[in-house]
């Protein structure tokens, strides 16, 4: 099941949250980012914050958000993270999916990833199966844990 959550319910997300940051290989959010930031990223207007669950677990989790205020507010933007006991099992597809219903209610036109490490060719070949495109490569952006300064992705897709 997939439902929104407010900041009273980030602390479900957060264990996931800093076991995907700490890997230092998908997201730039410092790896000892303290929780009240994240739940602030992460549930404070105009983010929402989105969970995939079953029973009482958190499979996944996704935030979705304006891609940039005033005159870029209509392309959104999300992040997603799955827990390592779940991947490969369609999580991240599915949120995918319900991530781009929710911006089209919300009057997005256009979804938009800034930062998608280029290393990452499972989330890279998964957004691309649902649309995206490789718009733009940005040079070593990325200080990866494990290959050091390491290429980005920003992929688009209208809605």
């Amino acid at each position: 099941m997939l439902r929104e959550i407010g900041a009273d319910e980030f602390v479900r997300v957060w264990p996931l949250f800093q076991q995907v940051i700490a890997g230092g290989d998908t997201y730039s959010y410092p790896p000892d980012m303290r929780f009240e930031e994240a739940r602030d990223a992460w549930t404070s207007p105009p983010s929402r914050c989105f969970v995939a669950e079953r029973s009482d677990d958190v499979l996944g989790a996704y935030l979705l958000k304006p891609n940039q205020p005033g005159l870029g507010n209509h392309v959104a933007n999300a992040g997603y993270m799955v827990a390592p006991s779940v991947r490969g099992q369609g999580i991240a597809s599915a949120m995918c999916e319900h991530s781009m219903a929710q911006a089209r209610c919300a009057g997005f036109t256009a979804m938009q990833f800034n930062f998608v490490v280029s290393t990452n060719t499972t989330a890279v070949r998964l957004w691309q199966r649902h649309g995206f495109q490789v718009v733009g490569q940005v040079p070593g952006a990325f200080r990866h844990a494990g290959h050091g300064p390491t290429d980005v992705y920003v992929m688009h897709r209208e809605l």
